[in-house]
């Protein structure tokens, strides 16, 4: 899951994002509201996490234009007033959800997964390839019954492949989907990945490279 987390306060933004990221997802930062204009464009995010009050464009413009752009990506908007006024407000301007501060984590992290599964493609709580299974909500796989031990991006890497049923992905997707940007796109952390992948799944193989394309569960 590839998040963009709108926040001008520094210290609140990293401990948010070093939160999310122990939960699996690639987050991005933004430290107002024009830098999360310009990476919501260049970017397709599937959740935006975004603070109302910003310097440079307000959190309101944000949403209304990240809307009109991206109408696909699910808007979190979070905001120091807790009144139904601004919840209604939020709402209409075109987030799908509004969280006041202060807010526990974990039910951050609750929204953000929600909010996920209604934008993205219908999937089963539950994927399945052969004799592969893997929870997303619980972050776990196993192979003919059997637990393996993935690290956050082999599993990230993974529920990519799987949620294509079939599909090829691309390198230059994977690296979209699973890492932030700071990660360098001429690095060979996908191919590294999926080489580890495939030795921790074991035999026979599963994950295929479609010379030239990309990779596919095979």
């Amino acid at each position: 899951m590839r998040v963009l987390l709108v926040e001008d306060e520094r210290r609140l933004a990293d401990a948010i994002a070093r939160g999310l990221r122990r939960e699996g997802m690639a987050v991005d930062l933004a430290g107002d509201g024009a830098d999360a204009l310009t990476k919501s464009d260049l970017v397709r995010y599937d959740v935006l996490v975004l603070d109302r009050d910003l310097p440079e464009v307000h959190g309101d413009d944000v949403c209304r234009r990240v809307r009109a752009r991206r109408p696909e990506t699910g808007i979190i908007m979070l905001t120091a007033a807790g009144e139904v006024e601004d919840l209604v407000e939020g709402l209409s301007l075109g987030a799908d959800d509004y969280l006041a501060k202060p807010f526990r984590f974990a039910e951050l992290v609750a929204r953000i997964r929600a909010l996920s599964r209604r934008t993205a493609p219908s999937l089963p709580p539950l994927l399945t390839h052969g004799d592969i299974e893997l929870d997303p909500a619980r972050r776990s796989v196993t192979r003919g019954g059997r637990p393996v031990e993935l690290a956050r991006k082999e599993l990230a890497v993974l529920e990519t492949l799987m949620a294509a049923r079939g599909a090829t992905v691309s390198a230059e997707q994977l690296l979209e989907r699973v890492w932030d940007e700071h990660t360098d796109p001429f690095t060979n952390v996908v191919r590294m990945t999926i080489m580890t992948l495939r030795r921790k799944l074991g035999e026979p193989a599963v994950v295929e490279t479609v010379i030239g394309v990309g990779y596919r569960m095979a």
